[in-house]
């Protein structure tokens, strides 16, 4: 199975998403991508990448090899990336099962990490992104418990 290639900062973006987007064919990829993260009966290969991902392809801003969105969007992005991939302890380019990311998730990021993690991402305001990282700690903390 080919893995899902992911950007870093996706990895904690998934937990949120509540269906706002850059475009009508981003936000319907990034359902593709959540549903399938979401659904713990599923667990499959995702690439961890700080570059344009499976899910950056249906966005408007994709360049041929970077986010276009404006002259400092690659950067920025990217920049995120790395923080949650160092965050996360893992390494850029590897290939991790999705239940491994999202257990390292639920344990090493608490919700006002993203305050530094995504710094001046437009969705962070909204709040979104936060109360997805409290959800998938909660069902990590509740998981342990029925154990």
């Amino acid at each position: 199975m080919k893995p899902l290639r992911l950007r870093g900062h996706h990895l904690l973006c998934v937990h949120g998403f509540r269906g706002m987007g850059y475009s009508t064919s981003f936000v319907e990829k990034m359902w593709e991508v959540v549903t399938k993260i979401r659904d713990e009966e599923q667990d499959f290969p995702i690439q961890v990448v700080a570059a344009l991902d499976d899910a950056c392809m249906a966005c408007p801003h994709h360049g041929e090899t970077t986010c276009q969105a404006d002259p400092n969007s690659n950067k920025h992005v990217t920049s995120m990336d790395q923080k949650v991939i160092r965050h996360l302890g893992i390494e850029e380019n590897g290939v991790y099962l999705k239940s491994e990311l999202v257990r390292l998730t639920a344990q090493k990021v608490r919700p006002d990490d993203l305050d530094y993690l995504c710094a001046k991402c437009s969705w962070l305001p909204y709040g979104v992104c936060k109360e997805g990282i409290a959800n998938v700690r909660a069902g990590n903390v509740a998981q342990k418990e029925a154990e």
